[in-house]
């Protein structure tokens, strides 16, 4: 195994959503190249598949965040939730 896949990498919880989609990015790159043993793709797909479900936490709990600016004939009166469905 290369250096690069024995190195420890940051736990996946650390990181932000777009640290999370740029290094799942690299993975998809590197993975698509072809030149990656075989005991290196299987780390980098578990890694990806780390990645991916972080990412797909990180966009859920951001939906539940979104709010909209309600109008009233006065102007704003407040938010509520915003349907992202």
């Amino acid at each position: 195994m290369s250096d690069k896949a024995k190195s420890k990498p940051v736990p996946v919880e650390t990181l932000t959503f777009e640290a999370a989609l740029k290094e799942l990015e690299q993975i998809v790159a590197r993975l698509e190249q072809g030149e990656v043993d075989l005991e290196d793709s299987i780390a980098l797909y578990e890694r990806g598949q780390e990645l991916k479900s972080h990412c797909e936490k990180k966009l859920k709990a951001a939906e539940g965040r979104l709010e909209k600016i309600v109008l009233g004939s006065t102007g704003p009166t407040g938010t509520e939730t915003m349907d992202v469905g």
